[in-house]
């Protein structure tokens, strides 16, 4: 499964958020940061593996409505829900393992996060 950039494939995007029932991982990051343009390649991979949740690379400068009232204040800074709302939201080292581990020990009955945005099918449905 390829990542999706609301920045230049918003209806795909929004079009698999509602109807996909997996996680929704996504990297908030900005064109200018070496960090992120280097973890990219890794992102892109990680999303090829798990092709049942919907991986999303967002430019907080280009699409900064789908941070919802959220800063992001280091990169990468990622983003996951489920089902029940925020399972995740913070900076994370641009080491891909962590994100690996995070989502493979992902469990459904874990408290969601109150940090976070929005339900990210809503704030994306708001600007198309």
């Amino acid at each position: 499964m390829s990542v999706f950039d609301p920045q230049f494939n918003a209806d795909a995007l929004l079009a698999r958020l509602e109807a996909s029932s997996g996680l929704i991982v996504a990297c908030y990051c900005a064109q200018w940061c070496r960090s992120c343009t280097e973890y990219r390649p890794a992102f892109d991979a990680l999303a090829a593996r798990w092709p049942q949740h919907t991986f999303a690379w967002i430019d907080i400068e280009e699409s900064p409505e789908l941070l919802d009232d959220e800063d992001v204040e280091n990169f990468p800074t990622i983003l996951m829900q489920s089902s029940r709302g925020n399972v995740f939201f913070g900076a994370m080292l641009p080491h891909i393992s962590h994100l690996e581990r995070l989502i493979e020990r992902f469990d459904e009955t874990a408290p969601a996060a109150e940090q976070g945005p929005g339900p990210l099918r809503a704030l994306l449905s708001a600007t198309t």
